[in-house]
C-alpha cells in the first residue's frame, strides 16, 4: 500500500508528515476529499444555526430571559475564539488532518449534549464546547485548503463558504420541521450531531494527507518575501483582525437574534422566521462569487464596499419594516454580503498578509478575532434592545459597527500581501 493510501491517525509533528506525504494524489481523491471538507463545514453551520430559530421554544421551556437567550445564541463563538490561537499553534506542529478529525468529533458531541442541559449554566458549557470544536475545524480547514489552493485561495474559500451557507439555509427549515413533527426541539441537535460523527468517520478514510498537508512554500517557491513583514502579527494582520472583530459582532448579533426579532417584533410565525433565515443562507451561497472576485480585484476595497452594503441592508431591515417578501429579499442580501463576501475574503486576506509558512497562525488569528467578541454579540444586542428597542439597537450594532470596520480596512496595504505582483514578475 502506498503512503497516500494509508489511514492517517498520527499526531506526529507537522514538519515530518508534510515532507513525507507528498505522494501524488489523484484528481478524484482531491475532489472527494474537498467535498467531504465542504460537507463537514456545512454540518458545522447546521449545528450553529439550528439554535436561533428554535430559541423562542428553548426560552419558553427553560424560562430564559432575552439576554440569556441572546447569549446562548452566540456564545458558541467564545469556544471558537478560545480554539483559534491554540489551533494555529497545533496546525504549525501537527497534521492538519488529525486536528480536523478531532475537531469534528468535539463539536458533534457538544451539539448532541445541548438538549441534555438542565439549565443555563450547563447549556452554556455545551455550546462553548461545540464552538471550541468548530473553531478548531475552521482553522484546520482554512489552513489546509489555503495551502493546497494557494493561487486560488479566495475561490476555494468561497466554495467552502457556500457549503456553510447551504447549512445555514437548510438548518432552520429542518430544525423547525423536526420540532413540529416530534413536538420537541431536541431532535435536530441529535440528528446534526450524528451527521458530524458520520462525516468524521468517512473523512478518516477518504480525506488524504496529500490534500490536507500540502506546503504553501513549495507552491510559491520561486518567489521571495523580503518585502513582507517577518512577523505574522503585522500592520495588515492587525488591521484585518480589528475588522474581523467588528464584523463578527455585527453579523453574529444579527444572526443570533434575527428570528427572535421577526417573531416578537414583526409577529412572524416560526415557519416564516425559519424561511427568512434560510434566505440568509441562500444569499451566503454567493460566496463562490465573492471569493472569485477577491482573487481578481483589490480585496481591501471589496471588503469596504461589502461592509457598507451590510450597513445599508441593516437600515432597511430595522427602520423600514418591509413586508414579508421584501424581508426575505433583505435577508438574502445580508447573507450575500455578510457571509458570501465578507467572511471568505477576510479569511483569505489575513492569510495573504503573512508569509506562506505562517498560514497556520494567520488562520488561528482570524478565528480568534472574528469569533472572540462575537460570543457576546447576542447579549450586547439583547441589552441594546431592552434599552432602546429593536430599531435603535439595529442601528447601533448592525449599521454603525460595519462602518467602523470599514475604517479599519483603510489601514490595510494589499501591496504587502503574499500574492501581490512585484516589479519584474508576471501578472
Amino acid at each position: 500500500m502506498t503512503h497516500a493510501a494509508q489511514v492517517d491517525t498520527s499526531v506526529a509533528p507537522a514538519a515530518e508528515p508534510r515532507e513525507s506525504s507528498r505522494a501524488p494524489i489523484s484528481r478524484v481523491m482531491i475532489g472527494l476529499g474537498f467535498l467531504l471538507v465542504v460537507l463537514s463545514y456545512m454540518v458545522n453551520a447546521m449545528d450553529r444555526q439550528v439554535f436561533p430559530p428554535l430559541l423562542p421554544n428553548i426560552r419558553a421551556e427553560y424560562g430564559f430571559s432575552l439576554e440569556q437567550g441572546g447569549l446562548l445564541a452566540t456564545n458558541f463563538t467564545l469556544g471558537m475564539a478560545l480554539a483559534g490561537l491554540p489551533a494555529g499553534y497545533l496546525l504549525d506542529r501537527f497534521r492538519r488532518k488529525t486536528v480536523l478529525l478531532v475537531s469534528i468529533v468535539i463539536y458533534s458531541l457538544g451539539t448532541m449534549a445541548t438538549p441534555l442541559a438542565t439549565g443555563f449554566a450547563d447549556m452554556t458549557l455545551y455550546r462553548v464546547i461545540s464552538g471550541f470544536g468548530e473553531g478548531m475545524q475552521s482553522a484546520a480547514i482554512f489552513a489546509a485548503i489555503g495551502a493546497f489552493f494557494a493561487h486560488r485561495r479566495g475561490l476555494a474559500f468561497g466554495v467552502i463558504g457556500m457549503g456553510y451557507s447551504v447549512g445555514v439555509f437548510i438548518a432552520p427549515l429542518i430544525g423547525v420541521r423536526l420540532m413540529s413533527l416530534h413536538g420537541t426541539w431536541h431532535s435536530p441537535f441529535y440528528l446534526f450531531g450524528a451527521a458530524g460523527l458520520l462525516i468524521a468517520t468517512a473523512s478518516l478514510f477518504l480525506v488524504k494527507t496529500g490534500l490536507t498537508e500540502h506546503s504553501a512554500e513549495k507552491v510559491v517557491s520561486t518567489r521571495t518575501y523580503e518585502y513582507m513583514p517577518a512577523s505574522a502579527y503585522n500592520r495588515n494582520t492587525i488591521a484585518l483582525a480589528v475588522h474581523s472583530v467588528v464584523s463578527g459582532v455585527a453579523i453574529y448579533g444579527f444572526l443570533g437574534l434575527y428570528p427572535t426579532y421577526l417573531i416578537t417584533s414583526l409577529h412572524y410565525t416560526s415557519e416564516q422566521a425559519a424561511l427568512a433565515m434560510s434566505c440568509l443562507g441562500f444569499g451566503g451561497m454567493l460566496g463562490i462569487l465573492g471569493g472569485w472576485l477577491g482573487d481578481r480585484v483589490n480585496q481591501r476595497n471589496l471588503l469596504i464596499l461589502s461592509m457598507a452594503a451590510v450597513s445599508a441592508v441593516s437600515v432597511c431591515v430595522y427602520e423600514t419594516h418591509p413586508g414579508v417578501g421584501m424581508q426575505y429579499a433583505l435577508a438574502f442580501l445580508m447573507g450575500a454580503f455578510g457571509l458570501g463576501f465578507i467572511y471568505p475574503n477576510t479569511n483569505s486576506a489575513i492569510q495573504r498578509a503573512v508569509r506562506p509558512e505562517q498560514i497556520g497562525r494567520a488562520s488561528g488569528l482570524f478565528v480568534t478575532s472574528y469569533y472572540g467578541t462575537a460570543a457576546f454579540s447576542g447579549l450586547l444586542f439583547a441589552a441594546l434592545v431592552d434599552s432602546f428597542g429593536w430599531s435603535r439597537a439595529g442601528l447601533l450594532q448592525v449599521t454603525v459597527l460595519p462602518l467602523v470596520g470599514a475604517v479599519a480596512l483603510a489601514f490595510v496595504r494589499p501591496s504587502r500581501f503574499n500574492n501581490a505582483v512585484r516589479q519584474g514578475e508576471p501578472s
